[in-house]
């Protein structure tokens, strides 16, 4: 099988690794996370005029119909770059429920405004004692005369502190439903936090808010069956991104092993450091098969693309954390400081490995689906 990539993915590739060359880095990172928004607006601008919001969506939508196998190249040179525009949430997750579950009208009325960096959006689902079981929520959407009255909570929404609209999870009489809520509607409040590496996010609030029925995504009490498989992208998005940030750490570990000296000779040529090295190597390389893998059964639409994506989300876990502390180790206490990259990534791939169902969640997972 040639796992090479197209012509098409590799001038996508080329695209975005200049960028970043140009424009992220640790600098510009720690700039940004001292923001408002935590990202910045121009930059994002620049991600619509350069057609990158537009690579989810389907040609029908105004979009370059992009698959798995494209948000990984994507993702993985934004890893790299610790770009922090909320790609992933925005048109990533939240239109891709759009094209899974939404209506025309819907589609018509916000998937434009995605596409050209107008709306910023947010997928609201966790909740405090729910976990990462999607099905346990207290928040309610309960039917009312002409709509629904939404009420409850969501805890930790990335992306909820500016996003224009959100996603929202809400149990119904018949199961969990989807809904779109303007974040400026009455009843919306936001308590804005920070995340442990930097980005920005809100605890939202839901009291008492009134919904039409054009606001329900989907159908009613199906929302569930349209999460799975728009996590599965979102997955594979977050594996590129947390690929590309488990390289940048290898490559500066090696690159500062053969500058700091002990004993007269650089580090790097001590071979119990090269072997932790190596151990560092091979776990990229993991990753990289898993991620490949499970991107491939993501766009081939196989039913084993469940497992593949939960298998991936595991080792994203475990490796992460597994390359970020050799990394800090072996540069020593200065690996930890802002100065350096390595703290940054360190962070990113903690919040990483906890989204959307942590290593345990998903190895738990992977087990059943096996059985």
């Amino acid at each position: 099988m040639d796992f090479s990539l197209s012509e098409e993915q590799t001038m996508l590739r080329d695209s975005v690794e200049k960028f970043v060359r140009e424009n992220g880095g640790v600098e510009r990172h720690r700039q940004v996370s001292k923001s408002a928004q935590g990202f910045d607006p121009e930059y994002w601008q620049q991600f619509a005029d350069l057609g990158w919001l537009a690579m989810p969506f389907s040609e029908a939508l105004g979009g370059f119909g992009g698959g798995a196998v494209d948000l990984m190249v994507m993702s993985e040179e934004m890893g790299k770059g610790l770009l922090r525009e909320p790609f992933l949430t925005t048109a990533v997750t939240c239109g891709g429920f759009l094209q899974v579950a939404g209506s025309s009208a819907q589609q018509d009325r916000y998937a434009g405004d995605i596409i050209t960096g107008q709306s910023q959006w947010a997928f609201a689902f966790a909740e405090e004692t729910g976990g990462y079981e999607m099905h346990r929520i207290s928040t309610r959407a309960s039917v009312v005369k002409g709509g629904y009255m939404l009420s409850g909570s969501k805890l930790a929404v990335l992306n909820g502190h500016c996003a224009d609209y959100f996603i929202v999870t809400a149990a119904t009489t018949d199961g969990v439903s989807l809904f779109i809520v303007d974040a400026h509607q009455d009843g919306v409040t936001r308590e804005p936090f920070s995340a442990v590496d930097g980005s920005r996010g809100a605890h939202v609030h839901f009291t008492r808010v009134e919904l039409g029925t054009e606001q329900l995504l989907g159908k009613q009490g199906l929302g569930e069956t349209y999460i799975e498989p728009v996590l599965q992208k979102t997955i594979v998005a977050m594996g590129g991104e947390a690929l590309g940030s488990m390289q940048v750490l290898l490559d500066a570990t090696v690159e500062y092993t053969k500058t700091r000296e002990q004993f007269g000779q650089p580090i790097g040529k001590f071979q119990a450091l090269q072997h932790r090295m190596a151990d560092m190597f091979l776990k990229v390389e993991e990753t990289r098969s898993l991620l490949l893998h499970a991107a491939i059964l993501v766009d081939e639409g196989s039913d084993q693309a469940e497992k593949a994506c939960s298998a991936l989300k595991v080792k994203l876990a475990e490796a992460g954390r597994s390359i970020a502390q050799e990394a800090i180790q072996l540069h020593g206490g200065i690996g930890m400081t802002d100065e350096l990259n390595v703290g940054h990534h360190f962070k990113r791939l903690l919040l990483l490995a906890m989204l959307y169902g942590d290593e345990q969640y998903h190895l738990e997972k992977y087990c059943a689906l096996s059985a």
